[in-house]
C-alpha cells in the first residue's frame, strides 16, 4: 500500500493518471463533442481577436466583444437569407454538370489514368467522408444550428466575463483537490498553446488560400462562384490535404468550361496556393514543433478521418500536435548550412 502511495504521489504517474481520466470523460460527453469543439474555437478566435483590436484601438475590452459578436449575427442572418439560397442553387447546378462530365471524362484514355491514379491515392474515401459529411448535416440541420447558437452564447459570456472566470477558476487551486487543478490547468494551457495555435494558422490560411484561389476563379470566369469558394474554405481547413483535394472538382469544373487549358490553369493555381502555404504562411504562423513532416500529416489525417470523420480532417493535426507537446517530443527542421571550400 505505502509502495502504491509512493507511487502516486509522483508527479509524472499522477499525471498520466489525470490525463487518462479527461480523456474518459471526454469519452463520456462524445454527443457533446460539436458543442464542445465550436465553443473553444469560437472563444479561442475571438478572444485573439479582441486582444488585437484592444490593443490597436485602445478601446474597452467589452466594447469590442459587442461589435464583434453583433458582426458575427449580422453576418449569420445575410449568410441564411441572402446567401444561402444562392449557394444551394449553385450546389445543384455544379453537382449536376460535374455528373455530365464526368460520364463524358470516364470514357477517355486520360480519364481512366486519372481514376486510376484516384484509386491508388485513396481518394474517393475523403470524397465520401465530404459527401456523407454534407447529407448529414441537412439531416441534422436543426441539432447543429443549436450547437452553433449555444457555441455562440457560450463563447460570447467567456468573452464578456474573462477575467472573472479566470479569478473564479484559481480559487480551486488553494482547495482540496489542488493538486488535481494543477495538472488540469497544466493540461489545459498546453491545449490552448498547441491546439489553438495549430487552428488559429489553419483559419488564417483558408482565408488568404480561399481569397488567391477566389480572384483566380472570377478571372476564369467560372460559374457557381459562391458555391466554390465555400467549398474551397471548407477544404482549406483541412492541413495540407484539403489543396490538393479541392483540385479534383475544380479540374472537373475547369475542364467543362474551357478544356484542358483551363484544367492547366487549376494545377498552377493549386501548385501556387501549395507554395504560399507551405513556404510562407505556414513558417510565419506555425513554430517549430507544429511543422510536421507530409508524410506524419497524412498518417495522422488518414487515422483521424477513419476514427473521428470530418471532424477528424479538421482538429486530427492539432490534436496530435498537442499530444506530442504533452510527451515533450522535440522537432526542429535541420538547418542547411552551405559550405564554401577555400581555394589555395
Amino acid at each position: 500500500m505505502n509502495v502504491l502511495m509512493g507511487y502516486l504521489q509522483k508527479q509524472s504517474v499522477r499525471r498520466v493518471l489525470i490525463f487518462a481520466l479527461l480523456i474518459f470523460l471526454i469519452y463520456l460527453v462524445r454527443s457533446l463533442i460539436d458543442l464542445l469543439l465550436l465553443t473553444f474555437i469560437f472563444c479561442f478566435l475571438v478572444d485573439r481577436l479582441e486582444t488585437f483590436l484592444h490593443q490597436k484601438l485602445k478601446v474597452p475590452r467589452r466594447l469590442v466583444v459587442i461589435l464583434l459578436y453583433s458582426l458575427i449575427v449580422i453576418g449569420i442572418y445575410a449568410a441564411i437569407t441572402i446567401y444561402l439560397p444562392i449557394i444551394a442553387d449553385q450546389t445543384v447546378q455544379l453537382f449536376d454538370s460535374s455528373l455530365k462530365t464526368i460520364k463524358e471524362f470516364r470514357g477517355s484514355v486520360v480519364g481512366n489514368a486519372v481514376l486510376d491514379q484516384l484509386q491508388k491515392y485513396n481518394v474517393e474515401s475523403y470524397l465520401k467522408s465530404g459527401v456523407k459529411f454534407v447529407i448529414d448535416s441537412f439531416s441534422s440541420f436543426g441539432s447543429f444550428t443549436i450547437d452553433l447558437f449555444l457555441a455562440l452564447l457560450l463563447s460570447l459570456f467567456f468573452s464578456l466575463e474573462k477575467d472573472r472566470l479566470l479569478h473564479f477558476s484559481r480559487g480551486f487551486k488553494t482547495s482540496k483537490i489542488g493538486f488535481l487543478y494543477d495538472e488540469v490547468a497544466f493540461f489545459g494551457s498546453r491545449f490552448v498553446q498547441t491546439f489553438g495555435k495549430v487552428i488559429e494558422a489553419q483559419f488564417v490560411i483558408a482565408l488568404v488560400n480561399t481569397a488567391i484561389t477566389a480572384i483566380i476563379l472570377a478571372v476564369l470566369h467560372f460559374p457557381q462562384l459562391f458555391s466554390l469558394i465555400l467549398m474551397i474554405f471548407v477544404l482549406s481547413l483541412i492541413p495540407v490535404a484539403g489543396v490538393v483535394i479541392s483540385l479534383i472538382p475544380l479540374c472537373i469544373i475547369g475542364y467543362t468550361i474551357g478544356g484542358v487549358q483551363d484544367v492547366i490553369y487549376m494545377v498552377i493555381t493549386i501548385l501556387l496556393v501549395h507554395a504560399i502555404e507551405a513556404y510562407v504562411l505556414n513558417p510565419k504562423l506555425m513554430s517549430a514543433k507544429t511543422e510536421l513532416p507530409v508524410f506524419y500529416t497524412f498518417v495522422v489525417l488518414i487515422f483521424s478521418e477513419h476514427f473521428f470523420g470530418i471532424w477528424g480532417l479538421i482538429v486530427g493535426l492539432p490534436i496530435f500536435v498537442f499530444l506530442i507537446d504533452v510527451l515533450g517530443v522535440e522537432y526542429k527542421r535541420p538547418i542547411k548550412k552551405l559550405v564554401f571550400k577555400h581555394r589555395k
